[in-house]
């Protein structure tokens, strides 16, 4: 094993604007351009606007390791001046796209020097876009700090040295699978034709069910045992794709055919005290003095998993490292109906395929006079390349289910929905019209979609549309009955498993959805482009016409980018509350090793 020191030395420009160069220099014999192959890295420019603090510069650095490497990590500002600062601009808070105003309880920040240092560090352990499980180090650095007197220190020069010392041998070299199946015994048959039709495309599947799982492994419950079992299959077998294959069982208790896990985040919303995360079941690694070691989402060790509140806090990884993805059925029926649809999608492409569905009005009334979703949904159209827009605007149309399902029947590769939703049903408003909403898709209206094989991937800007956890039986619940939580199966998992149409798969958030509000960095963009959902939502087709085609690396490598963009500290990679929970709920129903467009 050899220790290598990388030194940079960043310059930053301020004047007009700000970008960040860099000298690379490497005193341990090997030259710069071998070193920049070993471990590649992204610059990135941009402003913290966590609520209610002020918005101010920074410039981070990613990097890739080997997995097993060992990091350490200085920086120092050089150059510091002081001088009053002019204007301090103080970030807006986030907004909640539910259909009900609440607000988050956000206060003007006090603080005697923000940020706290001159930069941050995170290191985590996830899958970069060419699948391989690494160590990512992002380096976040602040050329501007502002004291509780309104004095602002500057710094145009960084003194960075990164330490790493590489493993003794590769890890994570097995490659003899490459999908895990995880479900019920009962449904171990019906999956065969799936199996056979993934081995016919080179993906070489395994099956462990959760009887197998539930009494092999250890763990304090049952979803910690599946996490374990994903753990072997990643070491063993080198399975990179996780297909969760069960919902929620029938019946007032809630049992599971495939575990779930909760997220105990706290967002001050006085809404829900915690969540569904199947990230949990992809972030299996964290950093740990060099190598990569279980990610129990328990760090403080009280059994209380993803916890951020008063009482506690887990420092998390958050890095997906393996693309998970769940088909939430709860009957034989719907194994069926989506084994079928995946099938025949990836055996029989469609020539509607380059059709870009785009519904979405105008989210919030907000003090710039932005049309919010139609800002987003275009925003995402031009990613694409060779896609025709279908726009469902509601400054051009009724935003109507008729409208809306005229569009879906037509075809289509992409669909995405911005705006608000709840379990049973997605609208928004007319531009400027805020006092009553559009009619939207409800779940009632699905029966209509008559789409047939020619299956969008959706995504949805929204709250709650993908809460797989609803049942018919909540409606005795007063509480559950208002936040439509008594819907027989959620908007997205309906959509999803709908015989004769809908969607081959969906993603969106299973709790509160949040984007941004006003333009706080004042740019000229919308912050609803910039941050939280939106970011994820838009950088999703940007991935997506890069070239990223498997639907579980797509949906897993966007959350990896959300993750090293925005900035956090050296115990976890994002420190706001609400980065954190948007990653944590952004979730995928739907098959992981979709091949999205199918087999040509």
């Amino acid at each position: 094993m050899k220790k290598l020191v990388i030194i940079l030395v960043l310059s930053v420009l301020l004047q007009t604007g700000f970008a960040g160069y860099e000298r690379l220099e490497i005193n341990n014999g090997r030259d710069a351009e071998e070193i920049e192959e070993l471990v590649g890295g992204d610059s990135i420019s941009g402003y913290l606007m966590r609520a209610g603090y002020p918005v101010l510069p920074y410039i981070l650095k990613t990097y890739e390791f080997p997995a097993g490497t060992k990091i350490e990590v200085n920086v120092e500002a050089m150059n510091i001046v002081e001088e009053k600062a002019s204007i301090i601009k103080i970030a807006a808070p986030p907004k909640i796209d539910g259909f009900e105003n609440i607000e988050l309880n956000y206060e003007i920040a006090k603080f005697d020097v923000y940020p706290e240092k001159w930069y941050d560090y995170s290191i985590g352990v996830g899958r970069n876009k060419q699948g391989k499980v690494v160590e990512f180090l992002t380096i976040y650095l602040y050329p501007q700090r502002i004291n509780k007197d309104g004095m602002m220190l500057q710094s145009n020069e960084f003194d960075v040295k990164i330490r790493y010392e590489l493993p003794s041998k590769p890890l994570f070299t097995n490659e003899a699978y490459d999908l895990l199946i995880i479900c019920p015994k009962q449904w171990e048959k019906i999956i065969q034709p799936l199996i056979e039709h993934k081995e016919s495309h080179g993906i070489k599947t395994m099956v462990k069910t959760v009887e197998n799982i539930v009494s092999s492994y250890s763990g304090r419950d049952d979803a910690e045992k599946v996490k374990y079992a994903i753990k072997d299959a990643i070491e063993e077998y080198g399975i990179k794709y996780v297909l969760l294959l069960g919902g929620r069982k029938p019946g007032v208790k809630e049992r599971w055919y495939v575990p779930v896990r909760y997220s105990h985040l706290d967002d001050n919303s006085n809404w829900e005290a915690s969540y569904l995360s199947d990230l949990y079941f992809a972030d299996v690694y964290k950093y740990e003095d060099g190598q990569p070691v279980f990610e129990d989402w328990d760090s403080n060790g009280n059994g209380v998993f993803a916890e951020w509140r008063m009482t506690g806090k887990d420092y998390l990884d958050l890095y997906p490292d393996v693309y998970v993805g769940r088909l939430a059925c709860r009957n034989k029926a719907e194994v069926k109906i989506m084994i079928d649809k995946i099938i025949t999608y990836e055996d029989f492409p469609f020539n509607e395929f380059y059709k870009f569905i785009l519904v979405a009005g105008d989210s919030y009334n907000d003090s710039h006079g932005y049309i919010e979703g139609e800002l987003a949904t275009w925003e995402a159209y031009k990613q694409l390349e060779g896609f025709e827009a279908v726009k469902v605007w509601a400054s051009e149309v009724d935003l109507s289910a008729k409208n809306i399902i005229n569009a879906m029947n037509g075809g289509a590769g992409f669909a995405y929905f911005c705006g608000h939703g709840n379990p049973m049903s997605w609208s928004t408003h007319k531009p400027y019209t805020f006092d009553e909403w559009e009619e939207g898709l409800q779940i009632f209206d699905m029966p209509l979609l008559e789409n047939g094989y020619k299956l969008p991937i959706v995504v949805i800007g929204g709250c709650h549309n993908s809460q797989f956890n609803v049942t018919i039986f909540n409606s005795f619940n007063k509480e559950k009955l208002w936040k439509g939580e008594n819907a027989p199966e959620c908007w997205s998992w309906w959509l999803t498993r709908k015989i004769n149409g809908g969607a081959i798969a969906t993603i969106g958030n299973t709790g509160l959805g949040y984007h941004g509000s006003e333009d706080s960095n004042e740019d000229g963009i919308a912050d609803y482009l910039q941050v939280l959902d939106g970011w994820l939502e838009i950088n999703f087709f940007r991935l997506y016409n890069e070239g990223i085609d498997m639907l579980g690396m797509l949906h897993a490598a966007t959350l990896t980018g959300f993750i090293n963009t925005f900035p956090g500290n050296e115990k976890m990679p994002l420190t706001d509350v609400i980065d954190i929970k948007v990653t944590q709920e952004w979730c995928l129903l739907g098959d992981p090793s979709l091949k999205i467009g199918g087999y040509h």
